[in-house]
């Protein structure tokens, strides 16, 4: 007599690799393997060398430890980290509704024509091709130095990012409140408005938070290029060998992101 528990319990054989499924694998192992080889020798990668380089970096530790805490140093640190901050926020508050606009043109859910699609998705794609640091120093040509440039930069490179991440999340959507408007004769304006937008509204808060999170830090590296903010501090103070007061600079920029990120943190719990 067959026992159904020792039936139940037989191991189930492996399926057969298919020839095809190897073969693709095979290919793509190569292809990522050479990739990284070829990436390893055109980068100079090279632990050898940063052995023999380490002494150069004890001795640009000892130049810049301990940090310049002086009130003189500090007060220009913490004003440039207070423009930096602003540099951030404007970037990316300004850019709202210029993204919001790409986003619903660049959905297909809401976008009017193919054509418009295709229109507004090359639009967010050429934005965010073009690096926040080429555009601010496009801008510093044409405006000059000061925070001003950064903040511009950051505005365009984010509308091309944060427009293609709305489209995303629209894209996304649970398709039920708007079924039910466009059952009911609603035009795409009321649509958006009263079932898609609303719909959304936490992604979109959440992503917007996390954009603020990413463009405080860039706006650190903008002022590398003159555009302002405690960047150009940092910039200056490695130009004159003042490693200490550069160093207080880092601390105070390190003080200001996790802020940041602690407070985007708390915020996106509470949209959750």
């Amino acid at each position: 007599m067959i026992d159904l528990n020792e039936v139940r319990t037989l191991p189930v054989p492996p399926k057969p690799a298919r020839p095809r499924a190897t073969a693709v694998g095979a290919v793509v192992t190569a292809a990522v393997v050479t990739a990284h080889v070829v990436a390893w020798n055109t980068t100079d990668m090279s632990f050898g060398a940063l052995a023999e380089g380490w002494g150069g970096i004890v001795d640009f530790l000892g130049d810049a430890i301990p940090p310049d805490l002086s009130w003189d140093v500090l007060e220009p640190s913490l004003n440039g980290a207070l423009v930096t901050l602003w540099i951030g926020l404007l970037g990316t508050t300004l850019s709202v509704p210029f993204s919001l606009l790409l986003a619903l043109l660049a959905a297909r859910g809401t976008a009017p024509s193919t054509t418009v699609y295709q229109v507004a998705r090359s639009l967010l794609s050429f934005l965010r091709a073009v690096p926040d640091v080429v555009f601010a120093l496009i801008f510093v040509t044409a405006v000059g130095l000061g925070p001003f440039p950064g903040v511009l930069a950051l505005l365009l490179h984010n509308v091309g990012v944060m427009g293609k991440l709305w489209a995303e999340a629209l894209e996304d959507a649970d398709p039920g409140p708007v079924q039910a408007l466009r059952s009911a004769g609603a035009g795409r304006i009321q649509i958006a408005a009263h079932a898609l937008l609303p719909t959304v509204a936490p992604q979109l808060i959440g992503l917007l938070l996390y954009r603020l999170d990413v463009n405080v830090r860039a706006s650190l590296v903008l002022g590398l290029v003159g555009a302002g903010g405690i960047g150009f501090l940092i910039n200056q103070s490695i130009k004159l060998f003042q490693f200490d007061e550069m160093l207080t600079h880092i601390l105070v920029v390190l003080v200001l992101i996790v802020a940041v990120d602690r407070l985007s943190a708390w915020v996106r719990q509470r949209l959750a």
